[in-house]
């Protein structure tokens, strides 16, 4: 039986992994956050949008991204465009801007119907962390390792941790559907 931290480390892991997955999936609202998974083909390897440019929304709708290198704005616009976040930039030779358009109502429902199934592999991801260390507890009780009682307070641990890490999930899910679906 692996330490109750391990377990939880292993937890947090994929609860961190869920709410990274959905800072990508975009709302109404322009966030500087939205474009960090997009890498761009720079100085012969590829390289993450926030290690060449800086990203800023100045306005709800619009965002500025400044690369610091004006030679790679073309590489940083091609990136964007090719990014599967549907974005048309525009450039003037030293910043790139890029409106964000008006989510539509079909558009919303498919973004929190993504977040949905996003919400429940991580679900799954946990749970399963927990069947693991179950039978582990199990197995060790069986092979008389660890007392009946104790077993059951691990069990007893392990489920309260587990119930814990999928309130935060569908508390994430929550918040980001609310942003999505907020007009």
């Amino acid at each position: 039986m692996e330490a109750m931290s391990v377990v939880e480390g292993k937890m947090q892991k994929s609860l961190e992994a869920f709410q990274q997955e959905i800072l990508n999936i975009r709302t109404g609202r322009a966030a500087s956050n939205l474009l960090d998974s997009i890498e761009v083909d720079v100085y012969g390897s590829i390289m993450k949008l926030n290690q060449l440019a800086t990203v800023n929304a100045p306005e709800a709708r619009l965002l500025i991204v400044q690369p610091w290198d004006k030679g790679q704005i073309a590489a940083i616009e091609k990136a964007i465009q090719a990014s599967p976040l549907g974005l048309q930039p525009a450039n003037d030779g030293v910043v790139i801007r890029i409106p964000m358009p008006e989510l539509s109502e079909e558009r919303r429902r498919e973004y929190v119907k993504l977040i949905g199934k996003l919400a429940e592999d991580s679900r799954v991801s946990i749970r399963n962390i927990r069947r693991t260390e179950m039978e582990t507890i199990k197995k060790e009780q069986k092979d008389g390792d660890i007392p009946e009682d104790d077993a059951r307070k691990l069990t007893d641990q392990l489920q309260k941790l587990t119930d814990s890490y999928i309130a935060k999930i569908d508390e994430a899910f929550k918040a980001k559907e609310a942003d999505i679906m907020a007009i």
